[in-house]
């Protein structure tokens, strides 16, 4: 009965729901990791029978995993999302999440670079080898248009626009976009399609993908981390450097310089601005210029 639930539910996530490969993937996980506890713990009870109760025992038992509260609350998302499925298809009578709380997560501020710190990361490409061709017009490209990992490693040359400007992303949920692309990463896009992917024979269903690893294949999550972590291990940079560094500091640059926060929004594929807004609060000088601007009583 499990089984036939959770392949029911992956699914209706990716059909009904069109969610991504990475959220299908984290439901499906945490869905398992309740099956496997209720075999264990709780009479090898099956998901509509199990009650409020039960599963308040599931979250203690996650609790004392030790997980972070951000992981917890993922984890109560992901079963919410199953009952609701469950209740969807008429196998509940009520459904026992109503009544589950999450964790209370505390939001932490992004790491973000400086100018100077893009600068010295950008700086340790070797510019002579097809792969840092390739890294430098990958970075620029992930800087410069604020894109989350997985739309860079999928980012289809059919899908660059790059004579008026622009690319069109595919988001969360297969949600597309259209975000502005600068003149930086135009120039070492052009430079690597010209000298390097060019000339490369791409495997079978990645004829469209623009950045490629050395087996003609698309590039790995893991492999974008390890090439920043790399560098900035090179640049002698001690912050906690990932790929979404890259994106947090796109949007934080903009925002502070005095850009729209809407704009900002729609270019990251923010479904709410709350998201957005978390980049109003990491530069404090912005801020006390902001109320020296616009609050007609406020005394430097």
């Amino acid at each position: 009965m499990w089984d036939a639930n959770i392949n029911g539910f992956k699914a209706y996530l990716r059909i009904e729901r069109s969610m991504s490969e990475n959220t299908v993937e984290a439901y499906l996980h945490d869905v398992t990791m309740l099956r496997d506890y209720a075999h264990q713990s709780l009479a090898d009870k099956s998901a509509n029978t199990l009650c409020l109760q039960d599963l308040q025992l599931f979250l203690q038992y996650v609790n004392e995993l030790e997980l972070s509260a951000g992981t917890q609350a993922r984890i109560l998302s992901g079963l919410k999302s199953f009952y609701a499925y469950l209740e969807l298809e008429g196998m509940l009578a009520e459904d026992p999440t109503e009544m589950l709380e999450a964790p209370k997560l505390k939001r932490a501020l992004p790491v973000v670079l400086s100018i100077e710190e893009l600068d010295m990361l950008f700086a340790q490409i070797d510019h002579s080898t097809p792969e840092g061709l390739r890294n430098r017009a990958m970075l620029e490209t992930m800087y410069s248009c604020g894109l989350r990992v997985s739309e860079l490693i999928s980012l289809a040359i059919s899908h660059l626009y790059l004579d008026i400007g622009f690319v069109r992303v595919v988001g969360k949920g297969n949600k597309e976009r259209l975000v502005p692309i600068g003149g930086e990463a135009v120039k070492h896009i052009r430079i690597y399609r010209e000298h390097i992917r060019a000339k490369m024979e791409p495997k079978k269903g990645n004829e469209d993908i623009l950045f490629l690893n050395r087996r003609n294949s698309s590039l790995s999550r893991v492999m974008v981390f390890m090439i920043l972590k790399d560098l900035a291990i090179k640049a002698g940079l001690k912050k906690t450097i990932h790929p979404h560094t890259l994106r947090h500091s796109f949007a934080t640059h903009l925002v502070e310089a005095g850009a729209d926060l809407r704009a900002v929004q729609e270019m990251m594929g923010h479904k709410s601005i709350t998201t957005t807004e978390i980049y109003t609060h990491l530069d404090r000088s912005f801020l006390r210029n902001t109320m020296e601007k616009y609050h007609p009583r406020f005394n430097p």
